[in-house]
């Protein structure tokens, strides 16, 4: 199948056939779980991933181009084929519990997108696992350990609920067309360190911290100082110097 690709929907596919199978390998599924794809373009991971097992394998992809074809080339009534925006999808349906997420992410949502998987009241989540691509500094960030740049309110709030792996890096050249970056594939398994905690505090201060990142936290945390104290956490640290544990404390006390 030939398409032209749109960038506005941040449309960049991967053909080669042994890497396909590489970022396969990394889903291990039952019979009892429901897998989800996130925009599986022409098919090509997909058309590995159908033969894995699964209650229900469920694909979502936004481009009505693509939709047609991805009809023809999967049936069975195990699969449903879905032309939405992922955005708009209801990832706390409980008919996908026990689900595994998949995706080559468009690099324009992707960030949005796990805000959207992560920032949820009810916790656990339906799904048990994610592989999802990024863009390499995306996916450093999200990683990131403290007292490093990269370290930031994206890494404290996604880490706050999940435990990530990074499995792979995936160079420019292997898309098509190929984008200006990098990818880097992750790995996210939900915890329960701090399921007790609102997710949207730990946001909250976690955005109040580092909106000015090279300040102490004397001055960038002024609203939390009565807590700070209270935790006796050394107020002229600078955001990068406190740990996930630290900021969920901070907003367990608001």
């Amino acid at each position: 199948m030939t398409i032209k690709t749109k960038k506005s929907l941040g449309q960049n596919f991967i053909f080669d056939k042994n890497f396909l199978k590489k970022i396969s390998s990394f889903i291990l599924s039952d019979a009892n779980c429901v897998l989800i794809e996130i925009g599986p373009g022409p098919g090509t991971l997909t058309e590995y991933l159908f033969d894995k097992k699964y209650k229900k394998f469920i694909l979502i992809e936004k481009d009505l181009r693509l939709i047609d074809n991805l009809n023809k080339k999967f049936t069975s009534n195990k699969i449903d084929i879905l032309n939405e925006d992922v955005l708009d999808f209801d990832f706390q349906n409980e008919s996908i519990k026990n689900s595994i997420i998949v995706g080559n992410l468009p690099f324009n949502i992707s960030v949005d997108l796990l805000y959207k998987l992560t920032k949820i009241n009810k916790w656990p989540p339906n799904q048990k696992k994610m592989v999802l691509m990024f863009q390499k500094e995306v996916a450093n960030r999200i990683i990131a350990k403290p007292n490093t740049k990269a370290y930031g309110k994206l890494s404290v709030v996604i880490q706050s609920r999940y435990n990530i792996n990074k499995l792979l890096d995936v160079p420019a050249s292997m898309f098509t067309p190929k984008p200006k970056v990098d990818g880097t594939i992750l790995e996210f398994i939900p915890h329960n360190d701090f399921r007790s905690v609102n997710i949207n505090s730990i946001d909250e201060v976690s955005k109040s911290a580092f909106s000015q990142r090279r300040k102490k936290i004397k001055n960038n945390m002024i609203n939390y100082i009565e807590i700070i104290e209270k935790l006796s956490i050394d107020q002229n640290l600078r955001p990068e110097n406190l740990s996930v544990l630290d900021y969920c404390e901070v907003a367990k006390n608001i």
